[in-house]
């Protein structure tokens, strides 16, 4: 008899039978676009060059020229982990039970664990729930070929990897952020390639490695077969390393630090608790140009996949989704926004994304301020990749591509966001924020995208319905099948 733990078997019966009701699916391959999904990590609200302040993203202006860029366009949660979990789902970090980060503390405060230590930590056995399906595992029953390489943050053991989730190829790092050149995590190796941990290409800059590795898959499967390839960098994030001059900062090659007005002072003295006393740190002004060489550098990358694509005759039929995982941090600039990475604030949870889909009737050049999010993705791409849905997952996400050709509104109301104490709730126009010591308040976004004024006194009746719409979002949550890591059950 089968039981509720038997979901292996239930899984690989799901996919048999999509399978086998699919015969047409190869035959009817051109009526399937290609997926290319980049994801850059805790790049700003305003860090697109086309916007005028004065960062170099030629390939990344090329699709807002090119595709829609929106200017309304949320994440799940205001830092990484959560986030790509929700992305991979189209579901709530509440509903996966990936809602914080799986991720050690220790190291930021200058402790650098053991092997022994390390292999029994959180980080290192934390993982998304593997009854979650992901969205390479319903491609893959839409007939498609799938590849990471990049950023995967969603569990290390084997059952976690992406090899194991639907994705035939995976080159990159397992966890939240490395050091740049070593591939380490605060001094422990962290690249994978497909189930195995290697360290095959220490000491190169992992932009290049991701860049590598994804110009192969596709001067392998464009035009050949039909292909989802995720490209999740760690660029522009802060590297992973106990040296406090690096952790405070970026790596870049110099060759795109050079492309940057040369800073006076790289480092100053401080003297901090997370470092164990008197330490050398980079300063703003050197952090605000290594981040903006590291985002030039991924762009340079991305520039290649376009250009591979298009010789290949393949781009236009080809969607290409671009944006980052949360809010900017470090050399960030999330302007007009307020706040930044791990707050609610808009500057934590709007970020800028591009979609480029000509074939299938996305506008060049149009700027879209339509009310989306992430949790759009796994459902849009689903639909317009014949790929069916599995029968009984909730999603929290809808498909979005009638509101990105202009042929209809936004489905999406209301979004709530919740990590640790701190809260968020957009109903509507109306934003309502909970950040503890950090303020708070309630925004129309209409006419305050900044968050400066604070209508609570105002506007009591509004305040009392946005709080209402969380608190109902809240038992939906409570009452949905419970997931690990987080939940108890």
């Amino acid at each position: 008899m089968m039981v509720i733990s038997d979901w292996k078997l239930l899984r690989w019966i799901w996919l048999v039978v999509l399978a086998l009701s699919l015969p047409g699916l190869a035959a009817s391959a051109n009526d399937q676009p290609n997926v290319l999904l980049i994801v850059s990590d805790d790049q700003g609200y305003n860090d697109l060059g086309t916007l005028g302040n004065g960062i170099l993203t030629p390939s990344l202006d090329r699709l807002c020229r090119e595709g829609t860029r929106l200017t309304n366009f949320y994440v799940t949660w205001p830092a990484c982990t959560p986030s790509r979990g929700s992305l991979l789902t189209g579901r709530y970090p509440q509903r996966t039970g990936v809602y914080d980060m799986i991720r050690n503390e220790a190291p930021d405060y200058g402790y650098e664990y053991s092997p022994a230590e390390y292999a029994v930590t959180f980080e290192r056995i934390g993982g998304m729930d593997t009854r979650e399906i992901l969205l390479p595992e319903i491609l893959k029953a839409g007939g498609y070929t799938n590849a990471i390489f990049g950023k995967w943050d969603l569990g290390s053991l084997r059952r976690f990897l992406p090899t194991t989730r639907g994705f035939d190829e995976f080159y990159g790092f397992v966890n939240t952020g490395i050091d740049y050149y070593t591939h380490k995590r605060y001094g422990v190796p962290s690249m994978y390639r497909n189930g195995k941990p290697t360290t095959e290409d220490e000491g190169t800059y992992c932009t290049y490695l991701f860049e590598r590795e994804a110009l192969r898959f596709l001067g392998e499967h464009a035009g050949v077969n039909r292909f989802f390839l995720y490209v999740p960098f760690n660029a522009p994030h802060n590297s992973s390393s106990l040296n406090p001059k690096i952790r405070t900062s970026v790596q870049a090659p110099a060759r795109f630090k050079a492309l940057y007005p040369p800073v006076k002072e790289e480092t100053r003295r401080v003297d901090s608790y997370k470092y164990g006393g008197a330490a050398e740190v980079t300063t703003s002004e050197a952090r605000r140009r290594d981040y903006r060489a590291a985002v030039t550098c991924m762009d340079e990358a991305i520039g290649k996949m376009l250009r591979l694509l298009e010789q290949r005759g393949v781009l236009d039929e080809t969607i290409v989704i671009f944006f980052s995982d949360n809010g900017g941090s470090g050399g960030a600039d999330n302007a007009p926004l307020r706040g930044r990475k791990g707050q609610t604030w808009e500057g934590g949870i709007r970020v800028p994304c591009v979609v480029r889909w000509p074939d299938g009737g996305i506008p060049a050049g149009a700027i879209n301020d339509a009310f989306l999010s992430s949790l759009e993705v796994l459902p849009s791409l689903a639909e317009v990749t014949k790929s069916p849905l599995p029968d009984g997952v909730v999603l929290d996400g809808f498909n979005w591509w009638p509101a990105l050709r202009g042929e209809a509104e936004s489905p999406r109301r209301e979004m709530f966001w919740k990590r640790k104490e701190t809260a968020a709730a957009r109903v509507g126009h109306w934003k309502w924020v909970e950040m503890g010591k950090g303020g708070g308040g309630l925004f129309d976004l209409s006419a305050d995208i900044g968050e400066s004024n604070d209508l609570s006194e105002e506007r009591p009746d509004v305040l009392a319905r946005v709080k209402a719409r969380y608190a109902n979002w809240l038992q939906e949550m409570e009452k949905a099948e419970p997931r690990g890591p987080f939940r108890d059950f």
